[in-house]
């Protein structure tokens, strides 16, 4: 079983697995129906803050990890999120679902890093 990320307006989407989407706000232009989620859980997204200061700058982000993590390290929905990959992969995929137009400097990188070291 595998821990994924995708960016959410992907066609076609990776179905093979329990989607779950990280972002704070929800995606524009996506419906909820073609999302095709099975949980959003957007507490466990950057603070409006911490997302706003970001600006998806990748001259930003080694800062923006530090700081995101911090925030994740006193958040009770990354728990719940870590348990909810930890069961769901015993079974299956899970695909971390994002927004974000640059794949490899979003919170979804972070977290599928932090969850799989949470995780060994």
């Amino acid at each position: 079983m595998e821990l994924k990320t995708e960016r959410i307006y992907t066609k076609p989407a990776d179905l093979d697995g329990y989607r779950i989407l990280v972002d704070r706000l929800w995606p524009r232009g996506i419906s909820k129906v073609n999302a095709h989620l099975n949980d959003w859980l957007k507490e466990v997204g950057p603070s409006n803050e911490l997302r706003k200061w970001f600006g998806h700058d990748p001259a930003k982000f080694a800062e923006f990890k530090t700081r995101y993590l911090a925030e994740l390290a006193d958040n009770p929905v990354y728990d719940k999120l870590r348990e909810l990959v930890q069961a769901k992969l015993a079974v299956g995929n899970v695909i971390l679902l994002y927004g974000a137009k640059d794949t490899e400097h979003n919170q979804a990188v972070i977290l599928k890093q932090q969850l799989l070291a949470d995780l060994a």
